[in-house]
């Protein structure tokens, strides 16, 4: 069982830049793929980036590449977010997921979410 708590969401203006946590517990990461991803009203929830179990390979949607990077702290039990040059067009709220053997940018494949936060970009 995995418990997974995210952090760090809020208002910024376009440009500007933000830094999503997600703290977990229960299980180390080395067992799971982890996962971020996002969902705007009245659209589906859909994949943003992913850390493999290793931490060695990241993977992020085309929309995002060059501004968005995952990373993690093994140590903290948390990956992180960095969000940089957002757009309105981010405007979500950002889910972390896990999970052991995911299809990476299924969100339906992944086992465990966090209770998401809330990205406000405006223009």
């Amino acid at each position: 069982q995995v418990q997974l708590v995210e952090s760090g969401g809020g208002w910024v203006q376009a440009g500007g830049s933000l830094r999503l946590s997600c703290a977990a517990s229960g299980r180390t990461f080395s067992s799971f793929v982890m996962g971020w991803f996002r969902q705007a009203p009245g659209k589906e929830r859909e994949f943003v980036a992913a850390l493999s179990r290793t931490g060695g390979t990241t993977y992020l949607a085309d929309s995002v590449k060059g501004r968005f990077t995952i990373s993690r702290d093994s140590a903290k039990n948390t990956v992180f977010l960095q969000m940089n040059s957002l757009k309105p067009e981010d405007t979500a709220v950002y889910y972390c997921a896990a999970d052991r053997a995911p299809a990476i940018t299924s969100a339906t494949t992944y086992d465990y979410w966090g209770q998401g936060t809330q990205v406000t970009v405006s223009s």
